[in-house]
């Protein structure tokens, strides 16, 4: 089982053997508005979602997403988190939304 962290800055590193390495993120992923964040809609069209779907998924209005998709507003804080994780493990964070 990978383990990984989120790191303050927003850096995702996998744990192993006491030590962190850092993760680069996909080369399948478009380059956002934010920085060091893949788009939404690329990350939403992985995971072969409607905005409606994964609106409901991540807990947030459609407005929301269509908002970050069109570039109108940008993600912050827990969601951009979030957002980060689910560019790196989207299955396990599905699953893990699910149950709560």
């Amino acid at each position: 089982m990978q383990r990984l962290r989120l790191k303050a800055d927003g850096r995702i590193v996998e744990l192993r053997d006491g030590q962190e390495f850092p993760l680069q993120p996909s080369s399948l992923l478009a380059v956002s508005a934010t920085p060091g964040l893949p788009a939404v809609r690329d990350l939403r069209r992985r995971a072969q979602l409607t905005q409606q779907q994964f609106a409901e998924k991540l807990g947030v209005p459609v407005e929301t997403i269509r908002n970050w998709e069109q570039g109108k507003r940008a993600p912050r804080g827990p969601a951009r988190a979030l957002l980060a994780v689910i560019a790196h493990a989207p299955d396990t964070v599905f699953a893990a939304l699910a149950k709560a």
